[in-house]
């Protein structure tokens, strides 16, 4: 039988995104079986972040400084932002090294099942960042769920409102939506190929 201060482990990292009971009690027997190795460095790593990493005031991204690394350098484009849900796809957005402009974490999306109304998410930054007149375009590159589509609708429509009332026009877009790279249709299902279809592009 596991004693308590193990099972509080356990327990405690099973509250991890994507780790289930299972994974944590594997998770905890490989740092426990290599305690003086693992364990240090995981407690210094663990407190230097608590102590270090903030969130940007400006995007809402975590970094080291306030504001953040993208937000603080001057050779991206700070007319272009990319809105996201969280800061994990910021991470995904930058390891693509694809885009070059700013970002806006507006830190979930709607839903009325996890009591998230609009109140809950980072929505009147957003049009404050357009009502300074820097912003050109949005982009919401929000997830193809219906809670992502759903939230990217309902900035669309605040996003319109707030230009109307300003007087000038930010160009709101969305990320295309079809198959993947090296995908084959044979395994796409129904839903993607419809709005590959609907997305196509002259050759």
């Amino acid at each position: 039988m596991a004693t308590s201060t193990i099972e509080r482990l356990i327990a405690e990292l099973a509250k991890l995104p994507g780790v289930g009971p299972r994974s944590a009690r594997r998770l905890a027997l490989n740092l426990l079986l290599q305690r003086e190795k693992r364990i240090p460095t995981l407690v210094a790593a663990l407190s230097t972040a608590l102590e270090q990493v903030k969130t940007c005031t400006s995007c809402g991204a975590l970094d080291e400084s306030d504001p953040c690394t993208i937000c603080s350098d001057s050779t991206r484009d700070a007319a272009l932002v990319c809105v996201v849900e969280d800061v994990a796809d910021v991470w995904a957005m930058e390891r693509s090294r694809a885009f070059r402009g700013r970002y806006h974490v507006l830190g979930g999306t709607l839903s009325a099942i996890d009591g998230r109304g609009p109140d809950n998410l980072r929505i009147p930054p957003l049009l404050s960042r357009v009502a300074n007149g820097e912003v050109r375009e949005i982009i919401l590159a929000l997830s193809a769920t219906v809670a992502g589509q759903t939230t990217a609708h309902y900035v669309a429509e605040r996003l319109a409102d707030s230009q109307a009332h300003a007087g000038h026009a930010v160009t709101v877009t969305r990320l295309a939506h079809g198959l993947p790279m090296g995908g084959e249709l044979d395994y796409m299902d129904d839903g993607t190929l419809s709005a590959a279809l609907n997305a196509r592009l002259a050759y």
